[in-house]
């Protein structure tokens, strides 16, 4: 019951960390890659359609995203919804291909984002603060009804505690990374 229960817990807080990395892949740095457009969606014959699954992206230039529909009747639908997106970009379509030329960020700007950046990384310390709390209760509830004695139920919280550290540093790691990273000029 125990080592169920870690392992659930822990397989909860690695899907908080990966959550917590799409998350900060999203946010663009100074320079664009198709990260930026994982949350970007187009209507695309009467249904939201990521447009990660519409086009393929190419980086000629560190500030420049080429964007190749696979259908070109799908182009004004991509162009609009990444004009509509909070990217604060003025796509280019030529029929063809959708360019994208991604403004230089202001000092401003990289800070907005270290804040969004920093906010992320609370939600997902969070969302492994509330695993580790849900384990931490079936413990006490299984303590409680005599299923595992007393000093089983410490050393698992104790590991369980462990757990939380090394997930909570993970996710302290990624956040010092994008915020060097956003602040590089």
């Amino acid at each position: 019951m125990i080592e169920e229960t870690l392992l659930e817990a822990e397989e909860k807080m690695e899907k908080a960390v990966a959550v917590a990395k799409e998350d900060f892949a999203s946010i663009r740095t100074g320079r664009p890659g198709p990260a930026t457009f994982n949350r970007i969606t187009a209507e695309y014959y009467g249904t939201q359609t990521p447009i990660n699954q519409l086009a393929s992206f190419q980086v000629p230039e560190p500030r420049m995203v080429v964007v190749s529909p696979f259908d070109k009747g799908s182009a004004q639908a991509i162009e609009k919804a990444i004009r509509d997106s909070d990217l604060g970009v003025n796509p280019a379509n030529d029929g063809n291909v959708i360019r994208v030329v991604f403004p230089e960020l202001s000092e401003e700007r990289r800070k907005d984002y270290v804040k969004v950046v920093r906010s992320k990384a609370e939600d997902g310390r969070v969302s492994i603060r509330n695993v580790r709390r849900h384990a931490k209760d079936s413990f006490d509830k299984a303590v409680k009804q005599g299923e595992i004695g007393e000093d089983e139920g410490r050393r698992a919280q104790e590991e369980l505690e462990e757990l939380t550290h090394k997930y909570v540093a993970e996710v302290d790691e990624l956040l010092k990374h994008k915020e060097s990273e956003l602040l590089e000029v």
